[in-house]
């Protein structure tokens, strides 16, 4: 016997991605929120970055829902080898995005928003790194957002060990449909990120839909 939905419960789900396809900003979760929660470190909400500029009013990491439920899955893989993730980077404002290509126009570092519009600016990018149990970061080829043709996943002059713990980190990503981004090791965008709408919608703006969001106890 076929059963069939009742027409509200269809309607309320309609409803619900219709909703989602008008403001897409809905879409954005906090990567705190992964099980186990990944280490954060989000320099561009200090001035330790390579602008030397306070960029974030406060340190968080958002993600397109899609990317964070791929990331979950390499988080958990790694958790089972006492592994984890460091999470740098995630979505960007499009409005800091233009400041950031302002400082550094060089493309294989900052996406120029006149044209491409970003990958940082869907989500769907992340800039991550290995950590163990303890969260010490494994040897890494250079440390993070060094612009140097050092952080070029085909340079040379990587050491075995940061060759090993990239490629580590590769696998583990590639697994779950994240792509590595040539000239940085750290940087990978989900698979299909061009399908994602750009966003500029401010942490601050980010944080207030939460808190509108909650139910009042």
């Amino acid at each position: 016997m076929r059963i069939r939905q009742p027409l509200f419960v269809l309607s309320a789900c309609v409803a619900a991605l219709l909703a989602r396809a008008a403001d897409p900003a809905s879409e954005l979760v906090r990567a705190c929120a992964l099980y186990p929660p990944p280490l954060e470190e989000v320099r561009y909400a200090t001035t330790y970055n390579f602008t030397g500029h306070v960029l974030y009013p406060f340190p968080a990491v958002f993600l397109h829902r899609d990317a964070a439920a791929a990331l979950q899955k390499v988080q958990s893989d790694l958790a089972a080898e006492g592994l984890g993730l460091k999470v740098f980077d995630g979505y960007r404002p499009l409005s800091v995005q233009a400041r950031m290509w302002e400082i550094l126009p060089d493309e294989r570092y900052v996406s120029d928003p006149s044209t491409s519009q970003g990958k940082h600016t869907r989500g769907t990018a992340v800039d991550v790194t290995l950590v163990d149990r303890l969260g010490n970061e494994l040897p890494m080829p250079t440390p993070y957002d060094d612009f140097t043709e050092k952080a070029h996943r085909d340079s040379a002059a990587w050491s075995i060990e940061a060759r090993k713990n990239s490629q580590k980190l590769e696998a583990a990503m590639a697994k779950h449909g994240f792509l590595p981004f040539p000239y940085e090791w750290w940087h990978y965008d989900l698979s299909g990120w061009e399908a994602y709408p750009p966003l500029d919608v401010s942490f601050e703006e980010l944080a207030r839909r939460e808190t509108r969001a909650k139910p009042e106890t």
